[in-house]
Formats: structure tokens, C-alpha cells, sequence
């Protein structure tokens, strides 16, 4: 943990002194994800009750010191009645994801059953390999790296560029020498992508830490949703997805 303190200290302080790298901005993100391939085969009759593609549309505010990832528009709840009286709510997630490489500082704002909770950890290191290929994203050009999530069973693709500072990146992907750009899980499966790189000054407001809340680990949160997950299945009546 030590050492990845150093890392990251390191790395931030680089971030101030290089001219090279942009340093403040926004990134607006287009996330597409396949609802019907993130289905088990158990729940392969659901597909006709709810769309194909959830898409939304998420934005990155960054600084030299750190990044805040939220939800960019507030999208309208859709809602699907099935048979047996099911109702499928589909929803984006409203939360924030807020990271501080230098401290190695992970904080999310998430929301569940109506209450808010700051969930708080260590900036993961994923264990990235850098390969050749390149592309551009944006009208940035960009260098691939991949890794494969155990945990997950997840093959994730990343298209990073390092014309802007590294550790920056959407959701949890942001441990790469650049600004990630583009993210593939599980080939289409859940696609991130920019959409638009606006490098200005922020405003006022626009990059906050979040602090409402009850502080809770991730350990905890996971328990807490696995264990409404159990009574909803229990219970089989309404059933709420948030992507």
C-alpha cells in the first residue's frame, strides 16, 4: 500500500510539472450496455420484456489532482410490465465516483433503497498490459491495453491517450500513463466511449468531493445489495435493474 502511495504521488506531482499533458477539462462519455447478453441463461425470458441496449451518457470533470465521474443528463425511469405481474424498472445509476490519485483515494456516492451511501476505498492498480495497437478516439490519438477481471470473468479492453494527465479515466478504469478514452467489456458486452474532450478551466461546483452520506467499505455495500437481492427473489415481485 506504501508503495502505491509513492506511485501515485509520484505520478500526480509529474502531472503538475509537465506542460505535455492537459490538465483540467471535461470528458463526456456515451456508456452502451447489452442488457440482454448480461442475462443468465436462467433469465433468458426476460429478454422480451425489457430493450436490448441500455444507453446513457456519463461526464468526467478532471483537475491536476483529481476527477469526479457522474451521471451527465437525468434520464426518464422506463418501465415495463411482464407477465405475472413482474414490472422491470430500468434506471441509470445516479451516483459519483470521485478519485484523488496522490492519496490513492476512492470515494462513491451510490444510492440504494432511497438512501445515499459514500463508499470508500484505495484507487485499485488493475494489472494492465500495454500492447502497440493504436486508434483514435475523439480526434485523440490512442494506445490499447487489456486485462482479463477473475473476479468478473470479464476480458476488458482500454484506448487511453497520453496527451492528457495519467490516472484519469471513467468509472474504475483510471490507473493507466493517460486519459482512458474508450473501454470494451467483454466485446460489447458494456461499452464505454467519449464522445466530446472539452479542456477549459473548471467551473465552480463542477468538481466537489461527495459527503453525504453513510460511510461505508465496498465489502459492506456488495453485502448490503446481495442481501435485498436474496429478499426480492424471495419475495418475486417487483424486481428493479440499475445499470
Amino acid at each position: 500500500m506504501k508503495i502505491l502511495k509513492f506511485t501515485l504521488a509520484l505520478l500526480a506531482l509529474l502531472c503538475t510539472l509537465s506542460p505535455a499533458w492537459a490538465q483540467e477539462g471535461v470528458i463526456v462519455y456515451e456508456v452502451k450496455m447489452n442488457m440482454h447478453r448480461a442475462l443468465s441463461k436462467e433469465r433468458e425470458a426476460m429478454k422480451a420484456m425489457i430493450p436490448e441496449y441500455n444507453v446513457s451518457k456519463q461526464a468526467l470533470y478532471f483537475s491536476p489532482e483529481a476527477s469526479l465521474y457522474k451521471r451527465l443528463v437525468d434520464e426518464e425511469e422506463e418501465a415495463t410490465a411482464g407477465s405475472g405481474g413482474v414490472m422491470i424498472r430500468m434506471r441509470n445509476a445516479n451516483g459519483e465516483l470521485y478519485l484523488k490519485p496522490a492519496e490513492a483515494k476512492r470515494v462513491a456516492l451510490r444510492e440504494f433503497n432511497g438512501k445515499k451511501y459514500l463508499v470508500q476505498d484505495s484507487l485499485a492498480m488493475l494489472p494492465w498490459k500495454l500492447v502497440e495497437k493504436t486508434k483514435t478516439v475523439a480526434g485523440y490519438p490512442c494506445k490499447q491495453a487489456h486485462y482479463f477481471d477473475e473476479k468478473r470473468k470479464q476480458n476488458v479492453v482500454a484506448w487511453y491517450t497520453d496527451k492528457m494527465r495519467p490516472f484519469l479515466g471513467p468509472d474504475s478504469f483510471a490507473s493507466l500513463p493517460g486519459a482512458v478514452l474508450e473501454v470494451d467489456i467483454n466485446e460489447g458486452e458494456r461499452v464505454i466511449k467519449a464522445l466530446q474532450v472539452d479542456l477549459r478551466p473548471l467551473k465552480k461546483g463542477e468538481l466537489v468531493e461527495p459527503t453525504k452520506g453513510e460511510k461505508i467499505t465496498e465489502k459492506q455495500f456488495q453485502a448490503l445489495m446481495s442481501e435485498q437481492m436474496e429478499r426480492m427473489r424471495q419475495n418475486g415481485g417487483n424486481m428493479i435493474i440499475r445499470n
